[in-house]
C-alpha cells in the first residue's frame, strides 16, 4: 500500500494546496495533503494509503460553513470533483430524485423544480453542496434534509467498503445526523412531489429575495455562525445584546443580519475564531444562552 509521499510522485496527491481559496471566507493556509476526488475508483486507493499512513482527514466540500486556520490544516483535504456532481430525476410516480455529493444545493433545487419535482426548493438558499447537507441535517424556510432524504451513500474510510444507509438510520437531529467523519457522503436520494414548474420557480425567487433583503451579500461570511436554541434565534439573541457591529481584528458581526459575521480584507482566520468565541461568551454571561457553534473550525487555532 502506498503512503502520501508516494502518491505526491505519482501525482495522485498534491502538497501544501491553500484551502483559503476554496471557502467563502477565503481565509486559512495550505493542507499537507490534498486530493480531488474524480470517480469513486479513487476511493479504493484512498482507503487504502490512509491505513497505511494514516492522517487527519478534512472534507472541504464548498466551504460554505469552513474555517481553516492561518496555520492550514497538517493532514489530508478532500474534495469532490466534478464527476460527484450529477443529478437524476427518476422517472415513474415516486419522483425520486439523486445527486452527487458535490452538487450545489441551490443547482438541486432549480433542477428538480424544471423537472416538476417539487419539496426542494428550500435548498435555492443555502449555499453548501449535497454532502454537507446529509451530514449536517441542512435546512431553512421551514424544511430540513431530513424532511426528505430517502437514503444516502457513504464510503467508509476506514474500512473501504461503501453502503446505503436509509433516511432513518440516521439519527437527524437539528443540524446534525450520526455519519462519521470518516464517513464521505457519496450521494443521496431524495423523495419529491409533483409541482406546478410556475408556481414552484415563483416559490424558488421568493425564496432567493427574503435571503437577499435579510442576509448580508457579496461579503465574505459562512452563513449562519450559531445554530438557534430551541425556540429562539441565534441572530435574535445577538442583536438584542448590542453586538451588530462589533469587531475583533478584520471580522466583525453582520449590521445586517447578527447571525453572520463578514470578514474584510485584512481578516485572518484567527480573527474569526476569536470573534465567534468572543461573541459566544458574551450571549452566556448576559443571556445564560449557550451558543453551539455551526461553522466549523479546521487546524489549530490559538
Amino acid at each position: 500500500m502506498a503512503t502520501f509521499s508516494e502518491l505526491v510522485e505519482t501525482g495522485r496527491v498534491l502538497t501544501d494546496v491553500r484551502l483559503g481559496s476554496q471557502t467563502t471566507y477565503k481565509l486559512g493556509g495550505p493542507a499537507r495533503f490534498f486530493v480531488e476526488l474524480q470517480s469513486e475508483d479513487d476511493l479504493a486507493w484512498l482507503a487504502e494509503a490512509l491505513v497505511a499512513d494514516p492522517h487527519p482527514v478534512l472534507v472541504v466540500g464548498r466551504g460554505s460553513n469552513l474555517v481553516v486556520a492561518d496555520s492550514g490544516w497538517p493532514g489530508l483535504a478532500i474534495r469532490f470533483g466534478f464527476a460527484f456532481s450529477e443529478i437524476g430525476l427518476g422517472p415513474g410516480p415516486d419522483f425520486v430524485v439523486t445527486a452527487g455529493a458535490a452538487t450545489p444545493l441551490p443547482r438541486l433545487a432549480r433542477e428538480s423544480v424544471n423537472r416538476g419535482r417539487g419539496g426542494l426548493e428550500f435548498y435555492v438558499g443555502i449555499p453548501g453542496s449535497v454532502g454537507g447537507a446529509v451530514q449536517t441535517n441542512a435546512g431553512g424556510h421551514g424544511s430540513e434534509t431530513a424532511d426528505w432524504l430517502l437514503h444516502t451513500r457513504v464510503f467508509d474510510l476506514e474500512t473501504g467498503e461503501g453502503r446505503s444507509i436509509p433516511a432513518a438510520d440516521l439519527d437527524f437531529s437539528y443540524r446534525s445526523s450520526s455519519i462519521r467523519p470518516t464517513d464521505l457522503v457519496i450521494a443521496a436520494s431524495f423523495r419529491t412531489e409533483p409541482v406546478d414548474v410556475v408556481e414552484a420557480q415563483l416559490r424558488l425567487r421568493e425564496i432567493t429575495r427574503w435571503r437577499r433583503a435579510h442576509q448580508p451579500g457579496g461579503t465574505l461570511n459562512a452563513g449562519s455562525v450559531f445554530r438557534n436554541p430551541e425556540g429562539d434565534a441565534a441572530g435574535r439573541i445577538i442583536d438584542d445584546l448590542g453586538l451588530k457591529g462589533f469587531r475583533v481584528g478584520g471580522a466583525s458581526v453582520s449590521s445586517k443580519h447578527a447571525n453572520f459575521f463578514e470578514a474584510a480584507p485584512d481578516a485572518t482566520a484567527q480573527d474569526v475564531y476569536d470573534l465567534v468565541h468572543e461573541v459566544q461568551r458574551t450571549v452566556l454571561d448576559k443571556a445564560g444562552i449557550e451558543l453551539v457553534p455551526e461553522v466549523q473550525f479546521a487546524g489549530t487555532f490559538t
